[in-house]
């Protein structure tokens, strides 16, 4: 129903504001972005020139005011520029200046939605003009508002109830521009090095955020994970309803639930049986359904207590995973099970999620790495995603790594959306603090 998370405080209490549609709007309002971080910059320059520093360009583009100008910026003009910021903070925010993580970790809580007038017009292009008459009631006010559209809430005269997500104006027009934006705040704030080729990933980013505004594809992706996942009484997967479903509209049946974060308040059996069948769905995404839903935004994911089943939601960023993606798993899988650690770094390094420079630069710490995960992993019992004593050694040896920018490489695009959802999906287990069998589980899935 949501296309990411929605706000704490809930859409119906933000302020409306109109989303730049057109090409200029949004340029001015990056105009105004670059303008107004400027100023900050020479203000904050000036200020430590007086107190007698000599500060990094860096150190002045990211102040706290600028950190605030530039979320303000993004999320009015949702789209592309904010939903490329909360990829990037839920993948890298460990890895991020406090500064940007701020920035970006604010980009998941803004609630701007559009204002009533902006909705009806969108609505009479997309329905015509009577579009009201559709409906026993159409709650004005989002239930949740996001990155590429907001969720509303509508009855059907027969009293069916649906979820309508309204894709913003202007957002599939913008995506190339707004990417190209975003990166562009990237390489400025010299937090990537130069000689590092983001252009493919970019290329498809740009790609897979046009196949996210496509609602009428997202529909499809929904009907056919509805199909792969039935007669599992552990999912459910909303129904579309087609007639009112359009390119820039998803009309899908209301189903209700509860955060998946709420699942913190019960019991240990139910967290680790939710997430088990969690770890499960990635696990045959991969290796059965040869397709995945790249996005763990956890807004994605809601919790029935009383059935005990957990919703699916939000299909947009659905894409294929390449035999030989998926082949690079399992072999990874297989070395890990066998606990042939050498294994394990050369394939490691084969799949690209460890650069040959860095291998060869830093290979001791490589090692040392990959044994604390590989004791974490062969703990007797399931493995308990509560317990992160494992994650400040991998933290501590990766410092070096991370400092050496002249190894820092950018994986294959294919691994590294795969790689985006099991990290999420172990992000959602280690907040949850879910045991798990992983290791019986991997296991089963690649025999």
């Amino acid at each position: 129903m949501s296309d990411d998370s929605p706000p704490d405080d809930g859409p119906s209490n933000a302020r409306s504001r109109a989303v730049p549609s057109g090409r200029l709007s949004r340029l001015s309002t990056f105009g105004r972005l670059a303008g107004g971080v400027a100023g900050g910059m020479l203000a904050e320059g000036a200020r430590r020139l007086a107190a007698g520093e000599r500060p990094r360009i860096d150190q002045l583009i990211l102040t706290p005011g600028n950190a605030a100008r530039v979320a303000d910026r993004l999320s009015h003009l949702r789209g592309a520029a904010m939903k490329l910021g909360q990829m990037i903070s839920m993948d890298a925010g460990d890895m991020l200046p406090p500064e940007l993580a701020t920035i970006l970790a604010r980009l998941r809580n803004q609630a701007y939605r559009m204002p009533p007038p902006q909705l009806d017009k969108l609505l009479r292009v997309e329905w015509g003009a009577d579009w009201r008459r559709r409906f026993r009631q159409f709650e004005a006010s989002p239930i949740a508002a996001a990155s590429i559209g907001q969720v509303h809430r509508a009855t059907l005269p027969d009293g069916r109830r649906l979820a309508i997500k309204v894709q913003y104006p202007g957002v599939r027009e913008s995506i190339d521009a707004d990417v190209d934006n975003v990166a562009t705040l990237l390489r400025v704030s010299n937090l990537l090095p130069a000689s590092l080729d983001l252009q493919p990933l970019l290329d498809e980013a740009k790609r897979q955020l046009a196949e996210e505004a496509d609602y009428e594809r997202e529909g499809g992706q929904m009907q056919a994970y509805a199909a792969r996942l039935a007669g599992d009484g552990r999912y459910v997967v909303p129904g579309l309803e087609p007639s009112l479903t359009t390119s820039r509209v998803l009309a899908m049946d209301f189903v209700e639930g509860r955060p998946i974060e709420t699942l913190t308040e019960a019991t240990q059996d139910e967290r680790d049986r939710v997430m088990t069948a969690l770890v499960e769905l990635v696990l045959r995404e991969l290796f059965a359904f040869g397709t995945m839903q790249t996005d763990p935004n956890f807004a994605n994911y809601r919790w029935q207590p009383e059935s005990g089943r957990i919703v699916l939601l939000d299909f947009g960023a659905t894409r294929a995973v390449p035999a030989a993606t998926a082949g690079a798993y399992r072999s990874l899988i297989e070395a890990g099970l066998a606990r042939d650690l050498d294994r394990v770094r050369d394939n490691a390094v084969a799949a690209g999620f460890i650069g040959a420079a860095a291998a060869r630069n830093h290979g001791a710490a490589i090692a040392r790495i990959i044994a604390a995960i590989d004791a974490a992993m062969h703990r007797s019992g399931p493995f308990d995603f509560g317990d992160r004593a494992f994650v400040p050694v991998i933290r501590e040896e990766a410092k070096a790594m991370i400092a050496d920018r002249a190894t820092w490489h950018v994986p294959d695009v294919e691994t590294l959306f795969v790689q985006r959802k099991v990290s999420g999906t172990a992000l959602l287990a280690a907040r949850l603090k879910a045991r798990v069998d992983v290791r019986g589980l991997a296991g089963a899935a690649i025999s």
